[in-house]
């Protein structure tokens, strides 16, 4: 079972940061990051549509430049930083898991993961239509659909969109959608886990891999095991 960082590593560090990403490379197989478009078109690493909540900015992403976005304070005194930064940084250390927010925006994230060329990436997204620009952008990558709400034959409408994985909420997990999953060629993967049970669980039903808020204490419990 691999371990994904969400976030970087949200419950230790400021998420979303190189400071969260740099945690979450030292114990998961795979960060995750959330990727949007600054008003001057560069994939810059937020998961809210607006500033207030993660940096002392306030408004929508969209709305500053890159250049503007790089004055706030993203907690702990670290910048927002850009899709390129996180590439480098993770560059033959660990692998990526790239969460495409916005539809439209496909293209510009797809030219910088080109240009840095990442040795094990997953993309994915809630969006169909972002999975499939993506797998025609970067027919090598890898891709997951992530579902947060249940609904008719999720394995089969995954597998029906060329993806690789499912991304699964937890509260959604079950043996047999996991079952039917595998039977497809489908990886789970289940978000986000925090706790020892959530964690046994997974391991019980078989899951490829989960996504949690610290790395570190979900590595610690499966050596533990």
């Amino acid at each position: 079972m691999f371990i994904i960082g969400h976030r970087g590593a949200k419950r230790v560090e400021p998420e979303n940061t190189l400071r969260a990403v740099i945690t979450g490379m030292a114990c998961a197989d795979y960060v995750e990051v959330d990727v949007r478009l600054s008003r001057d078109g560069i994939p810059v690493i937020m998961h809210d549509p607006v500033l207030d909540r993660t940096t002392n900015g306030m408004g929508p992403v969209h709305d500053y430049t890159m250049e503007e976005l790089k004055t706030l304070d993203a907690g702990k005194g670290e910048s927002i930083p850009t899709l390129a930064e996180v590439l480098r940084l993770v560059s033959g250390q660990c692998g990526l898991v790239v969460e495409i927010k916005e539809p439209g925006s496909e293209a510009r994230v797809c030219q910088v993961i080109r240009e840095h060329e990442p040795d094990d990436l997953f993309i994915v997204s809630f969006h169909p239509e972002s999975i499939i620009a993506a797998q025609t952008l970067i027919p090598s990558a890898r891709t997951g659909i992530i579902c947060s709400k249940d609904s008719a034959d999720l394995p089969g409408a995954a597998k029906r969109l060329a993806t690789d994985a499912l991304f699964l909420k937890y509260t959604l997990l079950n043996d047999t959608i996991v079952r039917e999953c595998h039977a497809r060629d489908l990886l789970v993967v289940s978000w986000t886990l925090n706790s020892p049970g959530e964690f046994r669980v997974a391991l019980d039903l078989g899951v490829d891999g989960i996504a949690t808020d610290d790395p570190c204490k979900g590595r610690k419990y499966f050596l533990d095991r």
